[in-house]
């Protein structure tokens, strides 16, 4: 490890990092009028937001910053594809890494990787059915659509809370911190789907103060220290592809997992790439 990578990786680990994503949660929701318009035009400004393409323009409609985080997009601003068998990105973001899945092991930056198994909570028998499959990390930044979609159609058979750090997932810490996404607290839900279970992995960072899905709501916070799990039979949702799943309160990373020889990658579906929830990126194989 590099003293670069070093220094990135103890600044973060000394810092109390649910304390102060907590404290920023008290900001990003408070309804003071001044305060959070002042912090949705700081940032809407620093990030460049598309206002164009907000269901809602005026800044004394949006309650808190939070509000204005999650925000709902205008109808047909994010066109979903129409293509046979095509796989839908699930959010807006950039691509950190998409390939194989090798051996169990998930590749995260140069010299830096983790396994499906510690990914999805330490239960090998859950993360067998990824095997040698596919992936993709999704990095979502501020001035993202924080909403979370279906890729594909499929109804829930699990969803695990995992309890962990909150490292920032920014494109610094990914490089330096080995096991980053596999270390970081998440929510896992697992679909059973036409190609076999999908996952979709919602990870958190520091100052990502909540997580939640339709199904459930706020999942965390609070944080615990044991893993949760949840299992759907009689009442498991359906949700249809392009139908939101979840959503991120501030920014953080989707990672998506499928079962070996279901889907291959678009080929301009490469690391670095930028896309937005709806388009296509990759093709379902049978």
């Amino acid at each position: 490890m590099t003293l670069k990578n070093t220094l990135v990786e103890f600044s973060q680990t000394i810092l109390p990092q649910h304390a102060l994503s907590q404290f920023v949660s008290k900001f990003t929701h408070c309804e003071n009028v001044t305060w959070k318009n002042f912090l949705i035009r700081q940032i809407a400004m620093r990030y460049g937001v598309n206002w164009d393409e907000s269901i809602t323009q005026d800044l004394n409609a949006f309650k808190s910053f939070n509000h204005f985080f999650t925000r709902e997009l205008k109808a047909g601003s994010r066109p979903l594809t129409t293509e046979k068998n095509a796989i839908a990105s699930p959010a807006d973001g950039v691509v950190s890494q998409a390939g194989k899945i090798e051996s169990g092991d998930i590749f995260q930056a140069k010299g830096k990787s983790f396994t499906v198994t510690d990914l999805l909570g330490g239960d090998a028998a859950r993360a067998e059915k990824f095997n040698d499959g596919e992936f993709t990390t999704i990095y979502l930044s501020p001035k993202d659509y924080h909403r979370l979609h279906m890729p594909l159609t499929g109804t829930l058979r699990e969803m695990i809370h995992i309890p962990g750090k909150l490292f920032s997932v920014n494109g610094a810490t990914t490089q330096a911190v080995n096991g980053l996404f596999a270390k970081n607290e998440r929510v896992v839900a697992i679909f059973d789907t036409d190609i076999g279970q999908v996952a979709l992995v919602l990870v958190g960072a520091i100052f990502v103060s909540s997580i939640e899905t339709v199904w459930h709501g706020v999942v965390t916070p609070p944080t615990r220290k044991e893993v949760r799990s949840w299992t759907y039979d009689n009442d498991a949702p359906t949700l249809k592809i392009g139908e939101e799943m979840g959503r991120f309160n501030m920014g953080s990373t989707i990672i998506m997992l499928f079962e070996k020889d279901r889907m291959n990658w678009d080929s301009n579906f490469v690391a670095g790439k930028s896309v937005k929830f709806g388009e296509k990126i990759g093709q379902i194989l049978f």
